[in-house]
């Protein structure tokens, strides 16, 4: 199987909508779906959610996911790294023995 941002950057390529896809609106993109993603929560538990709006909060997450790539992969990011980066600052701010069960911002830790 390909990687999953080939499998992305093919589906747009097929039907010509790179056209479409600069950062800007790319990143509007992201806002939009992450929108209605929380909607499917709104005015319920968690548990009422997952249980009435399963297949759609897959399908807007899935959304969410795949701008994002599209958007990593037109800056020439590699969302792995990226991550990775992430999760290693995140570990220099929230450290284990400060933040455990704790959900502070790190500014307040």
């Amino acid at each position: 199987m390909s990687n999953i941002v080939d499998e992305v950057n093919k589906f747009r390529e097929e039907r010509d909508w790179n056209q479409f896809h600069n950062p800007k609106d790319l990143a509007i993109s992201v806002s939009l779906e992450a929108s209605e993603l929380v909607e499917n929560f709104q005015w319920k538990s968690s548990e009422e959610a997952l249980l009435e709006k399963q297949q759609n909060i897959k399908e807007e997450l899935a959304d969410v996911l795949i701008y994002s790539l599209m958007l990593a992969s037109d800056l020439g990011l590699d969302y792995q790294e990226i991550i990775r980066e992430k999760l290693c600052l995140n570990r220099q701010r929230y450290p284990v023995t400060k933040s455990k069960g704790i959900k502070k911002k790190y500014t307040e830790l």
